[in-house]
C-alpha cells in the first residue's frame, strides 16, 4: 500500500546547483537550486526555477545569462551556504573562498573550483505560480580533466555530484554504479 503525501514537490533526485550570474553592477553571485533538469536535447538546454524576489531572478532578466555550476560531495558546505546566504547582503565568492571566473560564451560567472559547469544563454522563462522558469541553452560544458574516466567521458562517481531530499531537507551523494543504460532493461525482452 502506498501512503498519499497530497501535491507537494517530493521527487527523487533533485540536483544541488549553484547558478552563478553576474548582477547590474558586475558583481558575481552564486545561488544553490534544486529545482532544475535537463529540458532538450537539441538544442541542449537546462532549466532552473527561481522566486522572483531572489537576487539571481533580477540578475538572470538582466544579464540574459547564466551558469551552472556542479558541486562535489566534499563542496556540500559551500553548495548549502551559497543557499542561505543573499548576494544581495554578501559576496559569497570571497566568503565561501571560491574563485569567480568570467565565461568565455556567456556573460556570467563560474565557480573555478567546482568540477563541472554548463555556460547557458537565456532562451525563454515562463512564470509558474511563485516561480519563474528559465530555459538556458547549454553553449559550453567544462569538466576538470581529473573528473573524466578512462574513456575521456565524465565519470559520475570522480564527480560525485550532491543529490538533495527535498521533504527531509538532507543532502547525498552520488551511490553506485547499477548497469548499463538502454542494456540491463533487455532482459525483459
Amino acid at each position: 500500500m502506498k501512503k498519499s503525501f497530497g501535491a507537494k514537490t517530493l521527487i527523487y533526485p533533485t540536483p544541488v546547483w549553484l547558478v552563478g550570474t553576474y548582477d547590474k553592477n558586475g558583481k558575481p553571485n552564486a545561488a544553490t537550486i534544486a529545482w532544475g533538469g535537463v529540458c532538450s536535447s537539441k538544442p541542449p538546454c537546462v532549466s532552473v526555477s527561481l522566486r522572483e524576489a531572489t537576487y539571481t531572478h533580477g540578475n538572470i532578466m538582466e544579464r540574459k545569462a547564466f551558469t551552472i555550476n556542479v558541486p562535489s560531495a566534499d563542496q556540500v558546505e559551500i553548495a548549502d551556504y551559497c543557499g542561505v546566504a543573499s548576494g544581495k547582503n554578501v559576496d559569497k565568492f570571497a566568503a565561501a573562498k571560491i574563485t569567480a571566473v568570467k565565461s568565455e560564451k556567456v556573460d556570467a560567472p563560474f565557480i573555478q573550483e567546482f568540477p563541472l559547469i554548463l555556460e547557458c544563454k537565456l532562451s525563454n522563462f515562463i512564470k509558474i505560480g511563485i516561480h519563474t522558469h528559465f530555459i538556458g541553452e547549454i553553449l559550453d560544458v567544462k569538466i576538470d580533466e581529473s573528473m573524466l574516466g578512462e574513456d575521456g567521458l565524465p565519470d559520475i562517481l570522480k564527480i560525485n555530484p550532491i543529490i538533495y531530499a527535498p521533504e527531509i531537507q538532507s543532502y547525498y551523494a552520488a551511490g553506485k554504479y547499477l548497469g548499463k543504460a538502454f542494456s540491463i532493461g533487455k532482459n525483459f525482452s
